[in-house]
């Protein structure tokens, strides 16, 4: 079959795919990744097709969550969405027999399936269906109780829904799409979700169609070998705390780099910190920054990992089976940190509006030498990579198919 799988979003919403993508591929089917021009590297180094979606404004401004109100990224999403919806038609139309959606781009994706006759699975990062077990993961980890939960994944769902209401107009009347035809559509469409269950157990008030079957890993980049300055410095020392923030950018990249330096050394600790689009460098003779490095490589060999709680570095932190240090910014990251530190992996979840130097060497100093946080971690490594998430997107695919 030929399977379209398209998502919208920074480095962490598409490289679970390209893993995903190359299972698929591994079975016998043509996969193309429809993304933001950005991801093609990305998507092209794990060996798969890629397909551009014009998505390049949307993720060069909501990538921080700082240079828009949330009104100004929501008038952001209004004015993206029908160009996103024509571009995704338009591939759809010419590639695809199957079409996997990501939470992102499902509300356009499901018009697309239902006015060009496609199969349509959801492959979801992120928990998004209303529950009562938790708050809605986009708004942040305060519970409100079961009740409140609810009705708050409602509200942003009505939310989410006015941002691509204009592309899902606009899309309806291009392609003949009735609300009752779309409204089935969405009643009963089966969505999985790339996370373990022992991290997030699937609620049970969802309703069925909706399962967790571990988390996808990204596709190793062929041919990648570690630079030497960075082996020399792993050889040359103890194992290092890691410390990056992705694809979040900071206001002050100079600030933030003294901050963790000074943090590094009242923790006494060395760190390879890596420059993400935070824009981080931290000098010093404990201390290596480097650029894009495999976290499937580097986390297993480093003391703990400090970064930004997205939905891919939290996982890719369990796998190494190492104790984290998460500083949510925005969106989900505060769920994923309060999942870490009730998982037992994490001394403590340090909001970024209020981090200090001294606030992250206390948490630095607790997650390398207090054994437990590494036994947690180690346990959890064993339980979530002996899940097999992807063969169960395949199986589901084929199903469809």
């Amino acid at each position: 079959m030929r399977i379209i799988v398209a998502t919208a979003g920074s480095r962490g919403d598409v490289a679970p795919y390209t893993g995903l993508g190359a299972r698929l591929h591994a079975a016998g089917h043509t996969v193309v990744v429809a993304a933001d021009a950005r991801s093609a590297g990305l998507v092209r180094d794990g060996g798969l097709t890629f397909r551009p979606l014009p998505l390049d404004r949307l993720a060069a401004e909501g990538r921080t969550g700082a240079g828009l109100s949330p009104a100004g990224q929501l008038r952001l999403a209004r004015e993206w969405a029908p160009r996103a919806a024509d571009a995704l038609a338009d591939v759809c139309a010419a590639d695809a027999d199957v079409l996997l959606l990501s939470g992102s781009l499902a509300p356009l994706g499901l018009v697309a399936a239902e006015g060009l006759r496609l199969p349509a699975l959801g492959v979801f990062l992120q928990p998004l269906a209303p529950t009562r077990e938790f708050p809605p993961v986009l708004v942040g980890a305060r519970s409100w109780g079961p009740y409140g939960n609810r009705a708050a994944a409602r509200g942003a769902q009505a939310l989410l829904a006015v941002a691509f209401a204009p592309g899902v107009r606009h899309l309806r009347r291009r392609l003949g799409v009735t609300g009752a035809a779309l409204g089935r559509r969405r009643a009963d469409w089966p969505v999985l979700h790339g996370f373990s269950p022992t991290v997030v157990p699937r609620p049970p008030d969802w309703r069925p169609g909706l399962a967790v079957t571990g988390y996808w890993w990204p596709a190793e980049p062929a041919g990648w070998t570690p630079p030497g300055r960075l082996t020399d410095f792993l050889r040359a020392g103890p194992p290092p705390v890691f410390v990056g923030f992705g694809s979040m950018a900071a206001t002050d990249p100079e600030r933030l780099g003294d901050l963790v330096g000074r943090a590094l050394r009242l923790a006494r600790v060395r760190g390879v910190v890596q420059t993400g689009w935070a824009g981080l460098s931290v000098a010093g003779d404990d201390v290596l920054t480097v650029g894009e490095v495999p976290h499937s490589w580097l986390f297993p060999r480093t003391a703990a990992v400090v970064h930004h709680a997205g939905a891919g570095t939290t996982a890719a932190g369990l796998r190494a089976g190492v104790p984290a240090v998460p500083v949510p910014m925005m969106l989900d990251q505060s769920f994923w940190a309060s999942r870490l530190t009730a998982l037992g992996v994490s001394p403590a979840r340090l909001p970024f509006r209020h981090l200090s130097a001294e606030r992250l060497a206390d948490a630095v100093r607790a997650a390398v030498h207090e054994p437990r946080y590494r036994q947690r971690a180690r346990q959890l490594a064993a339980l979530v990579t002996a899940e097999d998430g992807a063969g169960h997107v395949v199986r589901a695919v084929e199903r469809l198919g």
